[in-house]
């Protein structure tokens, strides 16, 4: 088989905490005086990590902080993000999550994750929804600089497996990952849970509404082709 990994995002597409996220970076921006701006959030965090996402932003807004102020910033965020996320009843894993996982797992095709959020965050949430046990590698926001969409996160977490990239899958929701997978020489699976399809449709390779719509069999033998 020529697929021999899948990599997930996590904001997203693992978990809806979209909204936690844009509320915590518009608590921040708060304490530093300055107002959220949705239109600020969506250009420079979605789909990007912590430490990009704070330190461009309030670039924008004239602020140019040292490492060390960044790093107290991004500790105040995730814990913040661990008391909202204690708070919850229950967190929804999206519509046949588990069944593709345990489909990948049967397959023995690699899964990973490949996200800006920080690894403490993901950490929690994976051990919390009782997901750990099915990822091989982990490619969180704090274990290198460079952000989404650059090709970096994706260039490590195949490295670490020893694939080509030409042997894995991304599935991501949004543009800037989308485009940092395809950097990387990645085909792509847009998943519609917050942009529109026909939008995901411009970049991605393939697009689907669930899991459980993405034809791993064709995924095969396009790899295959390309490959040859």
């Amino acid at each position: 088989m020529s697929l021999k990994a899948v990599f997930l995002d996590f904001s997203g597409v693992i978990i809806n905490d979209e909204a936690i996220n844009q509320e915590l970076i518009a608590d921040i921006l708060l304490s530093e005086n300055l107002r959220a701006d949705e239109d600020e959030y969506t250009l420079y965090c979605r789909g990007r990590s912590d430490r990009a996402c704070l330190k461009d932003i309030l670039a924008s807004r004239g602020r140019i902080l040292s490492d060390e102020y960044l790093d107290k910033l991004l500790k105040s965020k995730a814990q913040g993000y661990r008391q909202k996320v204690e708070e919850l009843a229950e967190i929804a894993l999206p519509e046949n999550l588990i069944s593709f996982l345990t489909q990948l797992k049967e397959q023995n095709i690699a899964i990973g994750l490949v996200t800006g959020t920080t690894r403490s965050e993901v950490e929690y949430i994976l051990k919390r929804v009782e997901l750990s046990a099915f990822f091989d590698v982990i490619v969180a926001g704090d274990d290198l600089q460079p952000s989404k969409p650059e090709p970096d996160p994706y260039l490590l977490a195949t490295s670490r497996l020893n694939l080509d990239p030409l042997e894995c899958l991304a599935i991501e929701n949004n543009p800037v990952g989308i485009t940092a997978a395809k950097e990387a020489n990645i085909q792509v699976v847009g998943i519609s849970n917050l942009y529109p399809l026909r939008m995901l449709q411009r970049q991605a390779n393939w697009t689907v509404d669930d899991f459980m719509e993405i034809e791993l069999d064709r995924v095969d033998r396009v790899l295959s082709r390309i490959a040859s």
